[in-house]
C-alpha cells in the first residue's frame, strides 16, 4: 500500500474529505519525523513505537573490488511492533515453507 492508497483507505474509515485526509496523513508524518529528529520516541500503545537508533561504526568488505571500507556509525529511524499488533498479525496470517522458500498466507 503506497500513501494515496492509504488516504484512500482513511477516507472509507473515517469519511473525511480527501484533502482532509492527505493533510491529516502528513501532520501525522511531520509529526513523528520532529519527535524523531529530537530523539524522542513516539509510542502507540499497543501498536508500537517509533524510535532512533544509533549503529556504531563498521569495517566492511566491497563484494566488488574487494576492497576493506569503513562504515561511519549513524542514527536510524526504527519501529518496534506492539503486543496487539503482532497478535492481530499472528492471527489472520501464516507462515508457508516450501522447500528453502518461506512466504506468507493468509491463515
Amino acid at each position: 500500500m503506497n500513501k494515496a492508497q492509504f488516504v484512500g483507505e482513511l477516507v472509507k474509515k473515517t469519511g473525511f474529505m480527501k484533502k482532509d485526509a492527505r493533510k491529516a496523513v502528513a501532520a501525522i508524518l511531520e509529526v513523528i519525523t520532529e519527535n524523531l529528529t529530537k530523539n524522542e520516541p513516539v509510542v502507540f500503545t499497543g501498536f508500537g513505537k517509533f524510535e532512533v537508533r544509533a549503529r556504531k561504526a563498521v569495517k566492511r568488505i566491497n563484494p566488488q573490488t574487494g576492497k576493506r571500507i569503513n562504515v561511519p556509525a549513524k542514527v536510524v529511524p526504527a519501529f518496534k511492533s506492539g503486543k496487539n499488533l503482532k497478535d492481530v498479525i499472528a492471527k489472520k496470517l501464516k507462515v508457508v515453507q516450501a522447500g528453502s522458500k518461506i512466504k506468507v498466507k493468509k491463515a
